[in-house]
């Protein structure tokens, strides 16, 4: 059941979480959110539409799709599980190449090698890359 004790306006909504209201929408058209309407038509959200809100907002920086979100807020969708693992193991394969640039990065920023790519141990930061050529 959904919580209307603070309902808040598409606008409001919009302008508190800085998304144009046309996201908003667009987020619920492909079946996210689902504000409650006033008399009048008008968009209502509740609590527990913020809440998702934060969710999505949260799993979009995390590089999650649209539809691996859905799947994360439909506690009876098929396949769920699966889909959530595979978004971790993504995550985990992300972090390590970030791990990894940001060693390359480090010792950049240390070398005093006129030309970066010629210093050897630069080169042994992007080997694996190379490995595949």
């Amino acid at each position: 059941m959904k919580s209307s004790a603070h309902p808040w306006s598409v606008g409001e909504v919009a302008a508190r979480f800085d998304l144009p209201t046309n996201v908003l929408r667009h987020w619920e058209s492909v079946g996210l959110l689902s504000p409650e309407r006033d008399a009048a038509g008008r968009r209502r959200y509740g609590e527990d539409e913020i809440v998702r809100i934060a969710v999505i907002q949260r799993s979009k920086a995390a590089g999650m799709s649209l539809e691996q979100i859905g799947a994360l807020l439909d506690d009876g969708r098929a396949g769920r599980h699966l889909v959530l693992q595979q978004h971790l193991d993504d995550l985990d394969r992300r972090m390590e190449e970030m791990r990894r640039s940001k060693e390359m990065t480090a010792h950049a920023l240390q070398c005093s090698a006129p030309d970066i790519t010629a210093c050897p141990k630069f080169r042994q930061s992007v080997a694996d890359v190379l490995a595949g050529f």
